[in-house]
């Protein structure tokens, strides 16, 4: 069998499946109109549409939080092997900071600090 066949395999198989659970969704869904339902909210009637869009402000503040969610992912394990590498692993750490303070400083610039 070529790798061009298995891949088209995978492929069908992949397109197949999404194919299935979109009809799944479909069958079982609860109403057929799914943006005329009313949203949860306490029973008060929502002041603006549920698919309405977000300001482009929140972006960039969600960016820097994404960047010092990604910095705690890698200074938990580096906590733990901080010891057994030594110095090179605090310049490493202090290299890694100096970019995300970069990357907070050009936010800052941008103004995604500001909230008015």
């Amino acid at each position: 069998m070529s790798p061009y066949t298995s891949v088209f395999v995978v492929v069908g198989v992949c397109l197949a499946a999404i194919g299935a659970l979109y009809l799944l969704g479909r069958a079982i869904s609860v109403s057929q109109q799914v943006i005329e339902v009313l949203p949860f909210h306490s029973g008060w009637m929502p002041r603006e549409h549920a698919l309405s869009r977000y300001h482009a402000r929140w972006y960039p503040m969600t960016l820097v939080f994404l960047a010092f969610d990604v910095e705690m992912l890698f200074m938990y394990p580096w906590a733990v092997v901080v010891g057994q590498m030594g110095a090179e692993a605090v310049i490493e750490m202090f290299v890694f900071l100096g970019v995300l303070l970069a990357g907070v400083i050009w936010a800052w610039r941008e103004g995604t600090f500001r909230w008015v």
